[in-house]
């Protein structure tokens, strides 16, 4: 194994057997501890792809995962949406220094006309909350519920992860762009990406690849549709569709076209709350980064309560020293992706059973301090 590492960061490249190697070590343990019917993950290590799946992707028909299995991703959709958000700001549709109002006009004259577009794709609007309240069940009660909602601070002072944050970017950015939110993701970043297997609404002929998913109590469960789904955590994906995004981030660079800038654009740093840096939706750190820092910028605090938040003037341009994450949850899948730029390294990591979020940050922590060793260095 010694030699492995010291092969890995010396810049050649690994055999699959190496990788393999690293990731059984870290995902079969997780399997059998949390109970996981079937788990995809996909690491790219300097643009070569490594692809290993476990288990089932349904326990009654006993289908094998593949790379091809859709998985819901949970919040990990927020990402594409920021991306949709920053290629209309790239492309002049839109500005993030813009009120919401300017974009919903139902929302004019309400608090919405102090929040900035760059506080939804930072979840720094003022304490909006996680989740579209259970009694709302029409648009026009939502919109009545907006008008009235009062923040719980100032615009930027506090960071509140929220459902109902990102969603409304995505509202305002398929009003900019003229096309419901559906069709910007299909042709605009699905198409673009080659992303050809992922959807928000599976076809009835690509349901037989939707994995089937399981509660933490292994209930089958799999996700409804709701007001802001597809824009906060509808996308359906698979871990060979998922990794091609990871590198897209990671490959992204000035100068490139629209897309790529935009893509390159959601790594600018605009807050920092609690032990995290936050980004347009991505999280990051810098790197190395020690397991301690990522467990608690992933915690149930960052996720379920707001913190304080400090703004950054002016903001911070996207950098490659950092390690930059997300999870994704649905009531029956548990995701996660990391990528480390400097080091052209990343991970996707999806199962089809919602399990405890450290350890999906643990066992993504062991795979990639394995396969760098700068993340050894710390704890």
């Amino acid at each position: 194994m010694i030699s492995t590492l010291l092969t890995i960061f010396a810049g050649q490249s690994a055999d699959h057997a190496e990788v393999k190697e690293v990731v059984d070590r870290a995902i079969l343990p997780l399997m059998r501890e949390q109970k996981i019917p079937g788990m995809a993950v996909g690491v790219t290590m300097r643009g070569k792809r490594y692809f290993f799946n476990y288990g089932v992707a349904s326990k009654e028909t006993k289908r094998p995962v593949d790379s091809d299995t859709l998985f819901e991703i949970g919040s990990i959709s927020k990402t594409f949406t920021a991306t949709m958000a920053s290629y209309a700001q790239i492309t002049g549709k839109l500005a993030w220094s813009d009120r919401v109002s300017k974009y919903i006009p139902e929302l004019r004259g309400s608090s919405f006309d102090q929040v900035r577009l760059v506080n939804l794709a930072t979840h720094t609007a003022g304490g909006l909350p996680l989740q579209v309240p259970s009694e709302i069940h029409s648009i026009p009660q939502f919109m009545d519920y907006l008008r009235h909602w009062k923040p719980a601070s100032a615009p930027g002072a506090t960071r509140a992860y929220s459902n109902i944050s990102i969603g409304l970017l995505g509202w305002c950015t398929a009003n900019r762009m003229g096309q419901s939110f559906e069709q910007l993701a299909d042709r605009k970043l699905f198409s673009a990406l080659g992303m050809k297997g992922s959807f928000i609404h599976v076809p009835t002929g690509q349901m037989r690849r939707y994995a089937q998913g399981y509660t933490g109590k292994d209930m089958p469960v799999r996700m409804t549709f709701g007001i802001l789904a597809s824009e906060a955590y509808g996308i359906k994906s698979s871990s060979a569709d998922l990794i091609r995004f990871i590198e897209a981030n990671l490959q992204a660079k000035a100068g490139k076209g629209s897309l790529e800038q935009a893509i390159r654009d959601t790594h600018t740093a605009y807050f920092t709350s609690g032990e995290l840096t936050q980004d347009l939706i991505w999280e990051q750190y810098p790197y190395p980064v020690s397991l301690k820092r990522l467990l608690a910028g992933n915690s149930a605090n960052m996720i379920m309560e707001p913190n304080a938040a400090n703004e950054l003037s002016p903001p911070l341009p996207p950098e490659t020293e950092v390690l930059i994450n997300k999870t994704g949850s649905t009531s029956g899948f548990g995701s996660y992706v990391a990528f480390i730029p400097s080091r052209q390294l990343g991970i996707v990591i999806l199962a089809n059973k919602n399990y405890p979020i450290p350890a999906r940050v643990k066992v993504a922590f062991a795979v990639l301090s394995r396969l760098d060793n700068p993340l050894q260095s710390k704890g």
